[in-house]
């Protein structure tokens, strides 16, 4: 007999957390979406639709709130790096019950920050692989034909994570339980962090980067994958450019539509932190190094206009 529907909270209905929280609606589960008044507006006028070619077209009517107010099985938080600070603020500690709390953010250095505010045994680490976007409140565009998530803790129990991917696979998503955590966040950023600084650099998509740019894609893949080897995730980058090579040619990153559009970007959670983990492993980046100076020194000029 299946397992009971579970209560969940989606921190940031953008276009991950939206995603992901439509398909668990669909499937029965209580979904409860934590935004910014005017989201938590027009998500309670219009519900959640969704385009996608994985998951079909369709729509769900949508609960939504600025503050959680009442436990949960899984909080899962779904919001950029840069706005976490915020966006904790609208989960209070206590409201979670002994619900488990899942960090679907991009970035390494995310985790301990969520276990001082929260019961380490409760935060389970995850990365999801996936190009969707909020093109309006309430509207997900997923355009990858792919959308996997995997999961690990060092400190839940390993019984309660297998648990949190079962429901979620039931739903239709694809969720890998996975032994190591380090592993699980190093191996999305020697992807992430190459397609974001290069995609944004050029202003150009994958298909752009692995032909125009293969020389300084194949330099940054290699410098990434050995901070992620120093850090104790070894790293392949023969891995990582079949990856890159395989991608949709017209695929964006996150951080690239950031910029486009005149946001701040998750430089310092993508790009910044390699930097500051290999310089703690006294590795040298050149590249990656230059490719994330001149993004900061645009970035800071374009917010200052």
């Amino acid at each position: 007999m299946p397992d009971p529907l579970w209560n969940v909270a989606i921190v940031g209905p953008g276009g991950v957390g939206g995603l992901i929280g439509a398909v668990l609606a669909r499937a029965g589960h209580r979904v409860m979406f934590v935004a910014r008044p005017e989201t938590v507006d027009a998500l309670t006028t219009g519900g959640l639709t969704v385009h996608s070619g994985k998951f079909g077209d369709f729509q769900v009517p949508a609960t939504a709130t600025a503050r959680l107010s009442g436990p949960v099985d899984a909080c899962v938080l779904a919001v950029k790096a840069t706005a976490l600070d915020a966006a904790l603020e609208r989960v209070p500690a206590g409201a979670l019950g002994d619900g488990l709390v899942l960090p679907l953010l991009n970035g390494v250095e995310h985790l301990p920050l969520l276990r001082t505010r929260f019961p380490a045994a409760q935060v389970v680490a995850g990365a999801i692989r996936v190009e969707t976007t909020r093109v309006a409140p309430g509207r997900i565009e997923h355009t990858s034909p792919f959308s996997g998530i995997e999961v690990a803790s060092d400190t839940a129990p390993g019984e309660r994570v297998e648990a949190l991917a079962a429901q979620f696979r039931r739903a239709g998503l694809d969720v890998t339980v996975r032994d190591d955590e380090t592993a699980v966040l190093w191996d999305k950023l020697a992807f992430l962090a190459p397609l974001a600084l290069l995609t944004t650099a050029a202003g150009a998509p994958a298909g752009t980067i692995r032909t125009q740019w293969r020389e300084t894609l194949e330099a940054v893949v290699g410098e990434i994958a050995s901070v992620a080897t120093a850090a104790g995730a070894p790293v392949d980058p023969a891995t990582i450019l079949g990856m890159f090579d395989r991608v949709p040619a017209g695929m964006k990153s996150s951080m690239q539509r950031d910029a486009e559009a005149g946001r701040a970007t998750e430089l310092d959670a993508i790009g910044t932190a390699v930097l500051r983990a290999a310089d703690r492993y006294g590795l040298t980046t050149p590249v990656t190094a230059r490719l994330v100076d001149e993004l900061s020194t645009r970035e800071s000029a374009r917010l200052a206009e």
